[in-house]
C-alpha cells in the first residue's frame, strides 16, 4: 500500500512548475509517501506526463530550488522575499522521476535520488542547505 498526493500543472517548456506549499514540504512520517506531479499538455490531444517522486525528495527539491533563488548572490538584497511556503519546483528538476512508477515497488527510503546532480552540492552550501529536520540532514545520500 502507498500514499499518493497528486499535484497538477499545465504548460510546456523549461519553466513549467508546481507550487509546493508548507504541507507538501513536510518530511515523511512513513516510507510509503509519494507525489505524482502531473503535467497536463497545452492541448487535450497531448497526453499528460507524470513524475513519481518520494515526499522527502520533493521536499528537498522545493527547499533547494527556493533557497538558491532566494539567496542568489547576484540579486540585490531585498529584491526577493517570498517565503519557502511559496516554493515551486520546475519540471526540469524532477525530470529523472518521469514515469518512474517502478519506484513504488519498494519503500521510499530505498528509492534512488534522481534530482539534478548540482542539487546535491547546493544542499551542502550554508546559504541553501536542506529543510529543518529533513532526514537527509544527518546523512546526505549519493546521487
Amino acid at each position: 500500500m502507498v500514499e499518493i498526493q497528486v499535484k497538477a500543472s499545465s504548460g510546456s517548456g523549461h519553466q513549467t512548475r508546481w507550487r509546493i506549499n508548507d504541507k507538501a514540504q513536510q518530511h515523511s512520517i512513513s516510507d510509503r509517501e509519494w507525489f505524482a506531479l502531473v503535467l497536463l499538455g497545452d492541448t487535450p490531444s497531448l497526453s499528460p506526463r507524470t513524475f513519481i517522486i518520494p515526499r522527502d525528495h520533493l521536499a528537498a527539491a522545493a527547499w533547494i530550488q527556493h533557497m538558491a533563488w532566494l539567496t542568489d548572490p547576484g540579486v540585490p538584497t531585498g529584491k526577493r522575499n517570498a517565503p519557502v511556503s511559496a516554493a515551486q519546483v520546475n519540471a526540469w528538476v524532477v525530470k529523472g522521476y518521469e514515469n518512474r512508477w517502478d519506484l513504488m515497488e519498494a519503500p521510499t527510503t530505498l528509492a534512488s535520488v534522481l534530482l539534478p546532480p548540482e542539487f546535491r552540492s547546493m544542499a551542502q552550501q550554508e546559504r541553501i542547505g536542506l529543510p529543518p529536520d529533513h532526514p537527509w540532514t544527518s546523512s546526505l545520500p549519493e546521487w
